[in-house]
């Protein structure tokens, strides 16, 4: 249960609690937080109050906005301050990020390493923080999401604690994550999905696993970063390309407008807060955030800026300090230079660049861009599964499916890719966002004018049926193209092996009996580590030892993670490698799905 009515609280704060508890009250705490959150509560300045009951309150002091010590959450029961509400509150609010919010000032470069020097390694705290990271989280996969409750949480937000004060803000980000997910599975949350979870389990177990065992660069990259750094980067002159909607699930809503450098690079300048569909509707037409601009986000978005003393983060974001100037500039069509160079890059370096952006486990502070920019000819509705897209035609006569971007119908995208499917044959400079797939895929973000007259931002623009070439076009719809050398791989026989752990945990997955005939296919289709990482995993999950006196022992927790370790990292490498060859549709491009890093990804 993650209460939005509670103020956030210290992860340290709620592992303190729990673990003060007396086991017996420990195993009433999934009932009480679920309790706790059917009960009244309001809000007085920096103080939040519960009515337990008739009698009873409980109240949560967030001065600053976080609960950050235990004597911040008092009880006014008999048995306080050892009762269950107070660990119940701390369970059911929000986990507060104990990182700072990006700092916008320049970041001193750190000293350039002595080549002479031996690599770092990491330190033994910080292996025990990590060995305590990897406990935690293969506690969650032993158990599944039915069984990880608020003491199971406690134990991943106490080691990630832990792993953040021993300066491994990476794993222990990880595990916060698990946790907010674990809370909106339990709590029945519509935006959770099974695949973020595994990914985020994934991503705190690899990372924990590997702090032991890197060194240097390496042992850096696996660290991250406890703030997100803005570095100078003097005078910039910035072309703008588009501005799209920013709506999610948590009910924050915005834009954000993308630019490009003189040289290529992209940039972006966010407006994005509590608020939902209707601020990012709103925010378009709001001046923008840097420097002296007058410009709004939508002007932007077509015309200029000059920039000095600008401030940028490792994804692109522009920082607005005060040391930030920025003053209108002429901009640029999408067909002048620097901008139409965007468009020329082969479509392949694109695809690969977008992909290494989109990765599942890709370096927080890597850079890059999911942005692919492409000309296309119109072929219409294609119907899928789950709806229909718009196919088009592309560099190579690569097919490549186009989708909404979000599907409000308070935005534009839904009613815009519509029109568009009505208007085949017709040729669009477009810009969208990779979507991971077997076959070409983009979620369509913004086009070239069908008149040939500006650029349209599909989620805040509104094409009408006059814009179209031929307004009386019927509606064509193509037959299903083939989707590349991944779309009949039986490699799902794997990944929903892996996603059935984290429901149920690992003795569900034992219980699924003999899996010879998957593996039998796996190896048919030439993924012949895919069946041996199966034929493991459930090995493993079905696995458990008796003593002398037939006793059952206890499973191998450690042994059962890293087999479903393995298996969702070689899931994650062989996606993308289908997903990369797919846009390149050639030998050497189909030849990429045989040169998987089998044994690196099988590692995690």
């Amino acid at each position: 249960m993650n209460d939005d009515r509670l103020p956030p609280v210290a992860p340290e704060v709620t592992a303190t609690l729990v673990e003060d508890l007396s086991p017996r009250l420990r195993k009433r705490l999934d009932a009480s937080v679920t309790k706790l959150g059917t009960r009244p509560a309001h809000r007085d300045g920096d103080t939040t109050t519960i009515e337990v009951d008739d009698e009873t309150r409980l109240r949560l002091h967030a001065p600053g906005g976080v609960v950050a010590q235990a004597q911040d959450i008092t009880c006014g029961c008999l048995l306080a301050p050892a009762c269950v509400h107070r660990a119940a509150a701390a369970c059911a609010a929000p986990t507060a990020d104990p990182a700072p919010e990006p700092t916008e000032q320049p970041t001193p470069q750190a000293p350039a390493p002595d080549p002479a020097a031996p690599p770092e390694t990491a330190s033994p705290a910080q292996r025990a923080a990590a060995d305590a990271l990897w406990a935690a989280g293969a506690a969650v996969l032993e158990a599944g999401v039915d069984g990880a409750g608020a003491v199971t949480q406690s134990a991943l937000l106490r080691a990630a604690h832990t792993a953040r004060l021993h300066h491994l803000p990476r794993a222990a980000g990880a595990a916060l994550s698990v946790v907010t997910l674990l809370r909106g599975a339990r709590a029945g949350d519509a935006s959770y999905r099974t695949a973020d979870l595994v990914t985020a389990l994934a991503e705190l177990l690899g990372t924990a696993r590997r702090v032991g065992a890197v060194s240097g660069a390496e042992l850096a990259a696996l660290r991250g970063r406890v703030r997100r750094p803005y570095r100078p980067d003097g005078s910039l002159r910035l072309y703008g390309l588009f501005t799209e909607p920013v709506v999610t699930d948590s009910g924050h809503g915005g834009v954000r407008t993308w630019v490009a450098g003189a040289d290529g690079r992209l940039f972006t300048v966010g407006d994005v807060a509590p608020g939902g569909v209707g601020r990012a509707l709103g925010v378009a037409d709001r001046a923008v955030r840097l420097g002296d601009s007058a410009l709004t986000h939508r002007e932007l978005g077509r015309s200029g800026l000059a920039v000095s003393g600008a401030t940028v983060s490792p994804d692109g974001r522009l920082g607005a300090g005060k040391g930030v100037k920025a003053v209108t500039a002429r901009g640029a069509a999408w067909t002048e230079p620097p901008l139409a160079a965007l468009w020329e890059t082969p479509l392949s370096e694109q695809a690969a660049r977008a992909l290494r952006s989109t990765s599942r486990y890709a370096d927080p502070d890597g850079g890059g861009s999911d942005l692919l920019f492409l000309d296309v000819e119109l072929l219409g509705a294609v119907r899928e599964p789950g709806g229909a897209c718009l196919l088009a035609l592309c560099e190579g006569g690569v097919p490549v499916r186009l989708t909404v971007a979000d599907d409000d119908p308070a935005l534009a995208h839904r009613d815009n890719l519509a029109l568009l499917a009505a208007a085949p044959g017709t040729r669009l400079r477009i810009i969208g966002r990779l979507a991971p797939a077997p076959h070409p895929r983009l979620t369509l973000l913004a086009c070239s004018h069908p008149t040939g007259e500006g650029t349209i931002d599909l989620g805040l623009d509104r094409l009408r049926r006059a814009d179209l070439p031929d307004p009386a076009a019927p509606v064509h719809l193509a037959p299903p193209q083939p989707a590349g050398p991944g779309a009949q791989s039986p490699l799902y026989l794997l990944e929903r092996r892996v996603e059935q752990t984290v429901p149920a945990g690992r003795a569900a997955l034992g219980m699924l009996g003999d899996v010879t005939a998957e593996t039998r296919r796996i190896r048919r289709a030439g993924l012949p580590t895919a069946a041996a990482l199966l034929t493991a995993l459930c090995a493993s999950a079905a696995q458990r030892d008796r003593d002398l006196f037939g006793r059952l022992l206890p499973a191998d927790t450690d042994g059962f993670a890293a087999s479903w370790l393995a298996a969702a990292r070689y899931t994650a490498a062989v996606s993308e490698s289908l997903c990369s060859a797919a846009w390149n549709p050639t030998p050497e491009g189909a030849a990429a799905v045989s040169s998987v890093p089998v044994g690196e990804a099988a590692a995690g």
